[in-house]
């Protein structure tokens, strides 16, 4: 053999044992700029637009190939569409290098020392919102943009993103999440010629070899259930996980336990914070009492948990015989028609959710709105008083009504008073344990609405019309009362095991209900950075490895 033909037979050999080094591309480019519009769809699809204008360097090869991450593999690669410099673009395929597209340019290769605008888009990528973990009623929608690796791309990028929310999201309804480095900490909103709401975010000099993540929550009311997912943790980000737990220098193991310690303690620290749900406004103090308040508004003011202040509006409407409950599971409320005439407004909004919505899930969302109202009604009624010391004017009106009950003379009369201070004697946060020890040696006469509240108590045994309750115990005749009794342990624990299930049964998930009060009436800095929004884009090789609650990464890198 010649020592020609053996360097052709070493060519060969190379070039089958080496391919992608015998055929790699020497790509150098830079990306002026990017625009991204992300329309988030009702049926709880994604569908994502691209402008793209590179400019390749004179030293580079020709930029024949451009790969866009998407969020997951869940496309339909039909519905891709492009073009470059308006010119229409037929070869679309599955990306080798990311989770993604492939556009191949060719004849229209962007050429060494020109540039060119490329227009990528595709609909319906589907599994891309997932429940907000701050409230059960919203989706979070999360997105990174593609990128492009640093060892091809240099320079700086203007960077648009823009996200259309679906049409039937109201302007009060939607929130964005905190924005990345280097954009403006806030979006700028509009509508855009759909009528939908948009959040625009922009950098003038961003980073093309890195990726952004941005995100908005807003009601799940018209998305499809079966579209929403449950978590965020893919199969392939396990993969990556595990890739990076078996790493020679375990690194990724330091950064997990990094984040546990980061993550958790904020956890604790927003659980503890859902319960602030009054508006800073209200500590702002004034002077003076402000009298006149309900039990109910006091319950307010005070912060007591949801599930209380649901029960007390639920027995005062009980109460005042303008409702009764007809099963407890499922749970069902007939109001009364004609209604009472001394109703408040809130007690109003609760019975008019039940006689006009019979929808469960719009009944929740209803009930929210009630009590944002009543949060935010109270809180104008505060306005140049004092909390603290209406909190304790309050406080003083629920010792008076526990007086009141110890002092009755006879069981008759202590039940009887009892049932007319029972709305003041709920503020109480020890009401079991302190009727327990009332009601020690003694049953409680149950009161006359008592059957309005239980199905299981006969209707008839209990129609016996209370008389007011003045200051002093008023004397009862024996046997003119003929009520059931119940030892007072037993009721207590009726009462507080019923606040549990009656609020679960009317709202759901009682913390979500909270929160999401919460969050409309005393919400965290919009520009302000939780556990859910955050996400991880590299380290270990686990590209767009998402560790965020509602994550729909757009993952690239390979970087053509």
């Amino acid at each position: 053999m010649n020592k020609k033909l053996f360097t052709i037979f070493f060519i060969i050999f190379l070039l089958l044992a080496f391919p992608a080094a015998a055929l790699a591309q020497n790509y150098s480019f830079s990306v002026n700029e990017m625009i991204v519009h992300a329309y988030w769809q009702e049926d709880g699809t994604l569908s994502l637009d691209y402008t793209i204008t590179f400019t390749n360097h004179p030293e580079g090869d020709p930029i024949d190939v451009v790969d866009i991450g998407l969020p997951n593999k869940n496309y339909d690669l039909s519905t891709a569409h492009a073009e470059i410099n308006g010119v229409p673009l037929s070869r679309i395929e599955d990306s080798p290098y990311v989770t993604g597209i492939a556009v191949e340019l060719g004849d229209q290769a962007i050429q060494p020392g020109q540039s060119g605008t490329i227009h990528v888009s595709i609909s319906g990528i589907r599994e891309v919102l997932y429940v907000d973990d701050q409230d059960s009623q919203y989706v979070s929608a999360n997105f990174k943009t593609t990128w492009f690796s640093s060892d091809f791309v240099s320079g700086a990028t203007k960077v648009t993103v823009t996200y259309h929310l679906p049409p039937s999201i109201q302007p009060e309804e939607p929130r964005w999440h905190s924005a990345p480095s280097g954009f403006s900490a806030e979006p700028t909103a509009n509508i855009d010629d759909q009528g939908r709401i948009t959040y625009t975010w922009e950098n003038p000099a961003a980073s093309p070899s890195e990726g952004y993540l941005f995100g908005a929550s807003f009601p799940a009311r018209n998305i499809p259930p079966t579209a929403i997912q449950k978590t965020a943790i893919s199969d392939e980000t396990i993969n990556q996980a595990v890739n990076c737990l078996c790493s020679p220098f375990g690194f990724c193991v330091i950064v997990i336990f990094f984040i546990a310690l980061t993550i958790v303690p904020q956890v604790i620290i927003a659980r503890r914070r859902s319960m602030k749900y009054l508006p800073p406004s209200i500590s702002i103090e004034g002077h003076g009492i402000k009298r006149g308040l309900t039990a109910v508004e006091a319950a307010v003011l005070m912060e007591q948990p949801m599930e209380k202040i649901l029960t007390m509006i639920l027995f005062s409407v009980l109460k005042k015989n303008a409702a009764e409950i007809t099963s407890r599971k499922p749970l069902e409320i007939k109001v009364a028609d004609p209604l009472p005439e001394d109703l408040y407004p809130y007690e109003k909004d609760f019975l008019k959710i039940f006689s006009e919505i019979k929808n469960k899930n719009q009944q929740q969302s209803a009930l929210r709105d009630l009590m944002v109202n009543l949060v935010k009604s109270l809180a104008e009624k505060m306005k140049g008083f004092s909390r603290k010391e209406t909190v304790d004017y309050y406080k003083s009106i629920l010792e008076k009504a526990w007086q009141q009950v110890q002092s009755a003379q006879t069981p008759e009369v202590k039940s009887e008073v009892y049932n007319e201070n029972l709305d003041w004697a709920l503020l109480d946060p020890n009401f079991e344990r302190r009727t327990n020890e009332v009601f020690r040696t003694e049953p409680i006469f149950v009161p006359n609405w008592w059957w309005r509240y239980d199905p299981t108590f006969s209707r008839g045994s209990t129609m016996h019309q209370a008389r007011p309750i003045s200051t002093a115990a008023p004397s009862i005749p024996q046997g003119s009362i003929s009520l059931p009794t119940l030892p007072g342990s037993t009721f207590a624990a009726n009462v507080v095991g019923g606040m549990q299930n009656i609020a679960g049964n009317l709202v759901g998930n009682i913390t979500s209900f909270t929160n999401s009060i919460t969050n409309a009436t005393n919400p965290q800095p919009k520009t302000s950075s939780s556990s859910w929004k955050k996400s991880s884009g590299g380290g270990c090789a686990c590209a767009c490895a998402c560790a965020c609650a509602g994550c729909a990464c757009a993952c690239a890198g390979g970087g053509r």
